[in-house]
Parts: structure tokens; C-alpha cells; sequence
């Protein structure tokens, strides 16, 4: 005799849910595709390099000189004033800060020099009390009228109509304001409204040398040693320094 025996409905019915349970659940998102490798544009990295501001120079005998150094690095990487030096393939040498006290006469004041053709640019960055900072946006106006001098010299129609297309230029790439945001007290300027009595420069400055800090030519002592551009740079920075302790100190201190 041959007795079959089967399990029960009941019983099937467990065996399948506890079959479904031991398999690996399969994950309920699929997995993303990686992301394709963003392409540098190596020609735009290359120009960036060589149309640019060979060294930036606050001048260190005024106060903060590194928040004028962190004003002129934010010029010199504006994306609208990178881009139109891209463009008109300039270089400049050095980009550094003039000392208002030496710029400003009972005519006016100037905001920015060019030197030489691309030597040096110098930009009045700091209001006259020397307790903030003139407007970004108006500094780098001034910049891009003394890019301009790297081609023309004197300010005929020519150079002014260089002088409106670097704007239009720089203003057309600043898609950011400047490349990034500075706080209100990084760069405060009280009170520094008035453009009564101010102009951009007299011409395009040519002769002689880019001193720092100086406002003319520089002095013979310093052209007739020899000396390279660096040197005779740190050289007239230290004299000024030493000339603006000894007037801090006052007569007759030891």
C-alpha cells in the first residue's frame, strides 16, 4: 500500500512568501550615469596667464597694505577685465595703488596712472582720509581708461574710442560684479561721493622708470646704481618708510 502525501494550501503559501524573503532585494533607483568630464578650454587658460597683471604691489608704508592687496588681486581677476585683456592682448607689469596725498593738487585729483605704456598702472584705491575705499565699480572705470593708454598716449578720439570698448567690454563678461562678493567693512568708503575736481589722468606717463610710490621720475641716486626695476623698488619703499617713521616720530625724538 502506497500512501501520498501533499502539503496543504496553507502550507505552499508559506513556503513561497518565506522563498521571496531569502532572495537579495533589488535596489529600487537605478544608478546614475557619471557625469562627463568638464572640458578646459587650455588655449583661454594660456592667454589668461600672459594677457594679465605680472605683480600686484600695495604700497606698504599705508595702512591695511593687504586689503589693498586684496582689492587689486579682485581688478585683476574681474572677469570682464580678464576677458578684454584676453581680447586686445595686453600685459601689464606691475598693478598697484597710489598714495592719494601724492595726487591730489589744488586742481583736482587724479585716479589712475599708466607708465610707460604697460609698465605700471597705478589706481587711487583709498579715499583721501585714508579710512576706506573708493567705489569698486568706479576704480575699475579708471582701469580700463588706463588700459587703454597701453596703445594710445594721449587722449584723442582714437583712444576714447578704445577707452569705450574696454568698458563695454568688461561690463558684457562682469557676470558676477567682480568675480566674487567683499563685505561692506572690507571695503567701506565713507563718504567718498564728490567727483568735483577729479580726472583720470593727464596722458599716458612716459620717461624714466616705475618707482613705487613715487609720483614722478625717479630720483638720480637711484637710477645711476645699476640697480634693476625690483630692486630700486623695495629700495624707494624703504626710504619712504623711513622717512614716514621719522616724520611719525617728530622733532627732536631720538
Amino acid at each position: 500500500k502506497i500512501v501520498l502525501l501533499a502539503p496543504l494550501p496553507s502550507e505552499l503559501s508559506s513556503l513561497s512568501e518565506a522563498s521571496a524573503a531569502s532572495k537579495p532585494r533589488q535596489r529600487s533607483s537605478q544608478l546614475k550615469p557619471a557625469a562627463p568630464a568638464r572640458h578646459r578650454d587650455w588655449r583661454k587658460a594660456q592667454d589668461e596667464a600672459t594677457y594679465t597683471f605680472g605683480t600686484i604691489i600695495p604700497l606698504p608704508y599705508l595702512p591695511n597694505p593687504e586689503k589693498s592687496r586684496r582689492f587689486l588681486e579682485r581688478l585683476r581677476d574681474d572677469a570682464g577685465i580678464k576677458a578684454s585683456m584676453r581680447k586686445h592682448k595686453f600685459s601689464v607689469g606691475v598693478l598697484t595703488e597710489m598714495n592719494p596725498a601724492e595726487h591730489t593738487t589744488h586742481e583736482g585729483r587724479t585716479l589712475g596712472l599708466n607708465r610707460n605704456r604697460g609698465e605700471a598702472i597705478e589706481l587711487r584705491l583709498r579715499t583721501d582720509a585714508y579710512d576706506g575705499y573708493r567705489d569698486y565699480k568706479t576704480i575699475r572705470k579708471t582701469l580700463c581708461h588706463e588700459l587703454a593708454h597701453n596703445v594710445f598716449g594721449e587722449h584723442d578720439r582714437s583712444f576714447w574710442d578704445l577707452t569705450k570698448a574696454i568698458e563695454k567690454e568688461v561690463d558684457d563678461n562682469d557676470w558676477r560684479s567682480g568675480g566674487h562678493a567683499l563685505t561692506a567693512q572690507e571695503f567701506y568708503n565713507p563718504d567718498d561721493s564728490g567727483a568735483e575736481g577729479e580726472h583720470m589722468d593727464r596722458g599716458g606717463w612716459t620717461g624714466g622708470e616705475f618707482v613705487l610710490g613715487g609720483n614722478s621720475s625717479p630720483s638720480p641716486g637711484l637710477a645711476a646704481r645699476g640697480l634693476g626695476r625690483r630692486e630700486r623698488m623695495a629700495q624707494a619703499a624703504e626710504e619712504r618708510m623711513k622717512k614716514q617713521s621719522e616724520a611719525n616720530r617728530g622733532p627732536g625724538a631720538e
